[in-house]
């Protein structure tokens, strides 16, 4: 059919059939206007005859094979993507197939050496330094990791209560991921000669995310190297939305439901986290996901526990930290119009910005003695 520019066409559906009406075209009137539509109805019926033909065929071959089906019940057949699917649905599943490279895999990372660490035992040491076998004491623990697959920082507006009750117009950052359990478990074994071995096993493991969106720097630049965090926000209200924009036959599960039961060897479970009132203006920011392994250190600081034990008053003296995958993204634009399709993945090399960072990398982070989690701890 014929679209004039600038025209707003109204569609109305009818099974197959798809007529387009021109509300400002010129021939709207009188004979042009109706052999427009009728070219319309040609070809849309053209075009349709072969689809439904198609069905009863395929009706009868599976009759002619001798599988009869239960009444009320369509027999089950192989299909590519379907043009009613918009091309969105995969055969034989109910879940949108997202395009390659929709998604962004992340290395696990796992590794053998995060299995044993060996350290001095400080309070031992304290009461007598010559204690040798507080030294060097290796402690060994499992370590298993989960693949993680994700999409870049997606943004929807929604109506989100406010104090007083009232809705308020609100930008939602939030950000889809699938996770997999690969059943892969590393554990140091002690053999019949007192040597350790290190072995692969599979069982279940249970993730318990903490999602961080942290704006590194700011537009205004007030302080320098100024940086912003804001856990994770559980807004109920638009999840809704969220599913119906991302795929509607899928469950995406919160933190919060994340963590109730355990992924079994081979699972994979869909999340997402939410985020509202992330300040504008920013350029580099980045999200934190704990939970993807239980890789973990920690070192002790002799000269603060002698400093307890002598005056009584606690000091942490033993800092712990936790293996967490940290998502880099840069978006080219203003305070005034931030809109998703300007987020980029990593962090380039740009004149008075941040050192270039890839797109995902592994840190340690300080997760004892508790800190601000707005500034995590350097690698």
């Amino acid at each position: 059919m014929i679209f004039a520019p600038g025209t707003r066409p109204t569609e109305i559906a009818n099974g197959n059939l798809e007529v387009k009406v021109l509300m400002n075209h010129p021939f709207r009137n009188g004979m042009g206007m109706a052999l427009l539509v009728l070219a319309g109805l040609v070809a849309d019926r053209v075009s349709a005859q072969p689809a439904t033909r198609s069905a009863p065929a395929a009706a009868r071959s599976t009759a002619a094979v001798g599988g009869s089906t239960a009444a009320g019940v369509r027999p089950a057949t192989a299909h590519a993507a379907t043009p009613a699917a918009g091309g969105w649905l995969a055969a034989g599943s109910p879940f949108r197939q997202l395009a390659p490279g929709v998604m962004k895999d992340v290395d696990s990372d796992l590794k053998a050496d995060e299995t044993v660490e060996h350290h001095n035992i400080t309070e031992l040491l304290y009461v007598d330094d010559a204690f040798d076998f507080a030294k060097d004491v290796p402690f060994r623990h499992e370590v298993w990791a989960l693949e993680i697959k994700y999409k870049p920082i997606r943004m929807i507006w929604a109506d989100i209560p406010g104090p007083d009750a009232r809705m308020q117009r609100k930008q939602i950052w939030y950000i889809v991921y699938q996770v997999t359990n690969p059943g892969k478990v590393y554990r140091s074994e002690e053999q019949d000669d007192k040597l350790f071995k290190l072995v692969e096993i599979a069982k279940p493991v249970r993730f318990a995310p903490v999602l961080t969106l942290e704006v590194h720097n700011i537009l205004r630049k007030e302080v320098e190297g100024s940086a912003k965090g804001q856990v994770e926000k559980y807004i109920p209200i638009v999840l809704p939305a969220i599913r119906a924009r991302e795929d509607k036959n899928r469950e995406f599960l919160t933190s919060e439901q994340m963590a109730l039961k355990e992924l079994r060897v081979g699972e994979t479970v869909w999340g997402v986290a939410t985020w509202q009132d992330i300040d504008p203006n920013n350029v580099w920011f980045s999200v934190y996901i704990e939970g993807l392994t239980n890789a973990y250190r920690f070192s002790d600081d002799p000269a603060k526990y002698a400093a307890f034990k002598k005056t009584g008053n606690y000091v942490p003296f033993r800092e712990i930290r936790s293996k967490v995958l940290k998502l880099n993204f840069w978006r080219p634009g203003d305070e005034f119009t931030v809109r998703e399709t300007q987020v980029r993945l990593g962090v380039p090399e740009l004149p008075g910005g941040p050192p270039s960072k890839p797109a995902s990398e592994w840190v340690w982070w300080k997760t004892f003695p508790p800190a601000d989690k707005a500034v995590p701890a350097a690698n």
